[in-house]
């Protein structure tokens, strides 16, 4: 059993765990139970009435937060012709073909954070997704980062796009902001997640879809939310 440290203890202690907190009070919480010496990232937790060994209650998504993420992504695109070029118009950092996926097999090269692939590229990609199916950067129609559109799409993640995903026990983790956003920022965001999870109930789950949300800062105690503070 992990040791928790003095930092996380001291924290944990301004945590009822008895307590549902409204998104305000968890919100102002959340900040204060803060333990790392850097700006660190507060996530958002779903515990889902899902059954993810079934693909019609599987969730995979995208969505754009209103007041970003806090961290700059730095985006390579897998394209060729007018979408290589809108690409390049839109800031994606990186712009190729099959240099760049001879260069990530050759030379196992990762300095980005997303890969944005027109279709007619998947392919040729398939063929290195061993390595980048791991590492969570394979591109996929359903989280917006196989189109044609690669402007959107890049404009998308540099205005702050997140993806989410039901992992094998029905639950969804994703970044809601940096400690450093002040709280309107913060709730703007979580009341935009939250809202954007509701409404991907998918049609197979019956009865209450969200059993349980919660908030946390890197190595930071989860605060419980109460349900009832969100107009979903």
């Amino acid at each position: 059993m992990r040791k928790s440290g003095k930092k996380y203890v001291e924290a944990s202690k301004k945590v009822d765990k008895s307590i549902l907190y409204t998104k305000e009070e968890a919100i102002k919480l959340v900040k204060e139970t803060a333990i790392t010496n850097f700006d660190s990232t507060i996530e958002v937790a779903f515990k889902l009435n899902v059954d993810p060994k079934k693909a019609d209650q599987q969730l995979r998504g995208s969505m754009v937060l209103p007041n970003g993420t806090g961290k700059m992504k730095k985006v390579l695109v897998i394209a060729k012709g007018e979408a290589a070029l809108a690409a390049k118009e839109a800031g994606a950092d990186y712009v190729g073909d099959t240099d760049m996926i001879d260069k990530i097999s050759n030379e196992n090269w990762f300095d980005f954070d997303v890969i944005v692939a027109a279709p007619d590229m998947m392919a040729q990609l398939g063929k290195i997704g061993r390595v980048l199916g791991p590492k969570g950067l394979m591109p996929n129609p359903k989280t917006g980062t196989v189109t044609m559109d690669t402007k959107k799409a890049v404009t998308d993640i540099k205005k702050g796009m997140v993806e989410y995903k039901t992992d094998t026990y029905g639950n969804i983790h994703t970044v809601i902001g940096k400690v450093s956003f002040d709280e309107a920022k913060l709730l703007e965001n979580l009341n935009y997640v939250v809202g954007t999870i509701a409404k991907a109930k998918p049609t197979a789950v019956k009865g209450k879809f969200i059993t349980n949300i919660s908030i946390s800062s890197t190595m930071g105690p989860g605060i419980k939310l109460d349900q009832n503070s969100f107009d979903i």
